[in-house]
């Protein structure tokens, strides 16, 4: 795939999406939001993507939203005339919640690897993501209550699930730049690296998805996790499991798993996310902006 401000390499099955603005710390702007749900398009649809990792070229993640605009960066008031409708209704649609919310429907477990800065809605963006990884020099920071706004791309719903209420609220309270180690011990990270080991570790995670697991569990898994952290009770996984117990439980994968363990070798699973994913599937109302 050929974009401007991303980079898309396909290898073993891992797709790797590397934020390609270096010159600016790949900060965000709306070409580069196109080109990623562009991109999660195409890695839903391509059968031979197992697993994504996400990443910035040069020394930083993602510095946040381009602010080359000035004083009026968040005025969407002063963009075009295109969303003046939804401007005057108080309805203008968050950019970063449009890139988060196509990350929470994806069918492929997807990893952050944060090689430096990630600041605002580079920091955010990754909280629908499965695993963050960071190398020991990146810096973190939910900065938007020193710009004067408020956390977006869906980050109060996330952000809390992630790391829990009383430590969204610190970071996001202060606005302050906060080390690795502190992300680490806060919980928003899994793990940390040095810089050079960064990508390795993560393509590591990757590959255990990528080769030994069945495509269509995976994603069945992804969104039944995701999806019951907003179930109001148990009984709401327990229809979900039962419903994909017993869908899996006839599939060709689950036979070809069982005799693989049996017969102690490596299992070849047939099932295709593009046609084996089951009828119910998907089993939740489509949201819509409004």
């Amino acid at each position: 795939m050929s974009y401007e401000t991303i980079k898309y390499e396909v290898e073993e099955g891992v797709l790797t999406l590397t934020l390609n603005r270096p010159e600016i710390l790949n900060a965000f702007n709306q070409e580069m939001l196109a080109e990623m749900i562009d991109a999660f398009d195409h890695a839903d649809a391509d059968d031979d993507i197992r697993a994504i990792i996400v990443t910035g070229a040069g020394r930083g993640f993602c510095a946040g939203a381009d602010l080359s605009a000035g004083a009026d960066s968040f005025n969407a008031d002063t963009r075009n005339a295109d969303t003046r409708d939804a401007q005057a209704s108080g309805l203008q649609p968050d950019g970063g919640g449009r890139l988060t919310l196509r990350i929470y429907e994806l069918k492929k477990p997807i990893i952050a690897a944060i090689n430096g800065a990630a600041v605002g809605v580079g920091i955010t963006m990754t909280l629908p993501m499965d695993v963050r990884i960071a190398a020991d020099t990146a810096k973190f920071g939910f900065v938007f209550s020193r710009r004067g706004i408020v956390p977006e791309a869906c980050s109060s719903y996330f952000l809390p699930r992630v790391v829990g209420i009383s430590q969204a609220l610190e970071w996001c309270y202060s606005g302050r730049v906060f080390p690795a180690e502190e992300a680490l011990h806060g919980g928003l990270l899994r793990s940390v690296h040095a810089r050079e080991d960064l990508l390795t570790t993560a393509r590591a995670i990757a590959r255990s998805v990528a080769c030994d697991t069945s495509a269509v569990s995976v994603t069945l898994i992804r969104q039944m996790m995701w999806r019951m952290l907003g179930a109001d009770h148990p009984i709401e996984a327990h229809k979900i499991d039962s419903r994909g117990v017993y869908y899996t439980g006839r599939s060709a994968d689950a036979a070809e798993g069982v005799s693989a363990f049996l017969e102690k070798r490596e299992a070849r699973f047939p099932g295709k996310v593009s046609r084996d994913l089951p009828d119910f599937y998907p089993w939740w109302e489509p949201r819509q902006f409004s």
